[in-house]
């Protein structure tokens, strides 16, 4: 068997360490560099989190939208259908409901 690390060495806890003692072998130019790109990826990421925080929620609100905008169109319908159903004229159901005439008359 080649020089094959032991599978324990594998294990999380000791990639940290491993990791620790590789930074702490850096120069000083090294560290800020790695500082520095670290500090990036960090950004980046907040980014990319407040940026699908931020569609999720334009999302939802267009839904409540369209969700407020198609009750508000039913709620038209079945007015104009109560009404038609009292005989009260088609010119009146369009004035209050604000639906045409033409739709009226096909309900």
């Amino acid at each position: 068997m080649p020089n094959e690390d032991p599978a324990v060495l594998n294990k999380r806890v000791f990639q940290q360490v491993f990791k620790i003692a590789e930074l702490s072998n850096l120069t000083e130019e090294e560290k800020a560099m790695y500082d520095s790109n670290l500090k990036a990826k960090w950004d980046y990421e907040n980014s990319i989190s407040f940026a699908e925080e931020r569609g999720i929620e334009k999302g939802r609100e267009e839904g409540m939208e369209k969700g407020i905008e198609k009750g508000t169109e039913k709620g038209k319908y079945d007015v104009a259908i109560e009404m038609k159903k009292e005989a009260i004229p088609v010119s009146q159901i369009a004035k209050f409901t604000k639906l045409s005439i033409e739709v009226i008359e096909k309900l």
